[in-house]
């Protein structure tokens, strides 16, 4: 896509001002890569794969106490167990297959990155309240359907950073409203900002967006809130970096290869969730103490999860398909690729979901190599793996592998979960 240094700097100036956030949410693990979605489709598999992060309360549906009932997060703060989730970006072949492209920290041994979301705290120029996110509160942010740039503030609180290229002249990052069609040495970021202005009466709306609004001046992180939107609550800014360097020889052709999970090759699609499960006594401290501009409270104001706990809390899948191999023949879901907006809406409408729900089961297996089943059960995230001794992750895992690979090892237990590890 074609892009200007003014287009460059101006966004650039944004992020600048974004690092004097209030503080940051980070998620150093993911719950999984899968088609679920419980604010936009209930109950149901999803269009399209999201990478979620937060408490593992999350579930195809779910509300606040679903939440607030997680033992583990994914993500570092321990009074925050929401749910934060957006598309999984895919690297198109040059004979249309796809495959994952790897987030930062991903090591392929079972260990996945994350994201971060900031905290800011932007009250407008007249210093406004700002107001906590009420118990059921959710919303969404960015169009997954949207497939051309625009001017409104809407369209300008999503954007990429190619991470590595200067703009030419400063020390800046070149910044996009869409996927650049270059090379980013570091790999991309992709950004969503939330909606900082609020209704002030409704946790949710039946479009999980009206209910929320940008300013009407300012920018679209900072600015005045509209009447019809009159409280200033935080302002959640996504990012999540993606490892696109790493097929940095892999362009076929002129325009850059990487497509949403939704099917858009523009990234002007990028959107991300946001389900509220913040304990609300510490989330009224955070936004009262925490306000000069440091990325992080001080200690008093939250516990924190360790990296290994983080990384230990996972959810099993539960819809019966591959979302992570190199030579996928479609997205998952019903999303070939599109340009336009008419076309990704009607691919959607269109769509015969037959994607089989397989959620995980207590039940007996026969015994295998003269191992016999004894049961579930539950790893501690505060003490450690069940089993700690060893690790192994293949995509084609079956139950006779593990017995077999524990049994080559001389293990007496053995145990399978997350399907693959």
């Amino acid at each position: 896509m074609p892009f200007s240094l003014i287009q460059s700097l101006v966004i650039g100036l944004a992020v600048l001002l974004r690092v004097q956030a209030t503080w940051v949410v980070q998620c150093n693990g993911r719950l999984y890569d899968q088609r679920s979605d419980p604010i936009v489709q209930p109950g149901r598999v999803s269009h399209h794969v999201h990478v979620l992060c937060g408490g593992n309360g999350f579930n195809f549906t779910m509300d606040f106490n679903d939440a607030r009932n997680s033992v583990c997060s994914s993500c570092n703060i321990k009074q925050d167990m929401s749910a934060y989730w957006t598309p999984k970006l895919y690297y198109r072949n040059q004979d249309g297959t796809f495959q994952h492209v790897p987030i930062e920290g991903d090591d392929g041994k079972g260990n996945t990155g994350g994201m971060a979301i900031y905290y800011l705290h932007r009250p407008g120029p007249d210093n406004d309240k700002i107001w906590p996110f009420p118990p059921e509160f959710r919303m969404v942010a960015g169009n997954p359907f949207k497939r051309t740039p625009g001017s409104d503030f809407n369209s300008k609180a999503v954007s990429t950073r190619c991470l590595g290229r200067k703009v030419e002249g400063t020390d800046q990052d070149l910044e996009t409203l869409g996927f650049p069609d270059v090379p980013c040495p570091n790999g991309v970021r992709l950004q969503v900002t939330f909606p900082g202005c609020w209704n002030g009466k409704d946790a949710d709306a039946p479009d999980h967006v009206s209910h929320v609004a940008y300013p009407i001046d300012g920018s679209f992180d900072n600015g005045r809130c509209p009447s019809t939107h009159p409280k200033h609550i935080m302002t959640l800014f996504f990012e999540v970096t993606y490892r696109t360097d790493k097929f940095a020889n892999m362009w076929w052709d002129s325009k850059q290869p990487f497509v949403l999970a939704t099917g858009d090759p523009t990234g002007y699609g990028m959107h991300g969730d946001f389900l509220n499960g913040w304990d609300p006594t510490t989330l009224d401290k955070a936004i009262s103490d925490c306000t000069d501009g440091q990325t992080d409270c001080p200690d008093k104001t939250f516990t924190y999860w360790s990296g290994p706990q983080q990384q230990r809390c996972k959810l099993p899948l539960s819809v019966n398909e591959v979302v992570q191999a190199p030579n996928l023949p479609s997205l998952p879901g019903c999303n070939p690729v599109s340009y336009d907006m008419p076309m990704a809406i009607k691919n959607n409408k269109n769509c015969n979901n037959k994607a089989v729900f397989n959620p995980s089961k207590d039940r007996p297996l026969p015994p295998i190599n003269g191992w016999e089943y004894v049961g579930c059960g539950n790893d501690d995230p505060e003490n450690g793996r069940t089993f700690p001794d060893e690790r192994w992750v293949d995509n084609s895992m079956t139950h006779q592998k593990c017995v077999d690979h524990c049994n080559a090892g001389g293990y007496t237990y053995a145990g399978l979960e997350y399907r693959n590890e």
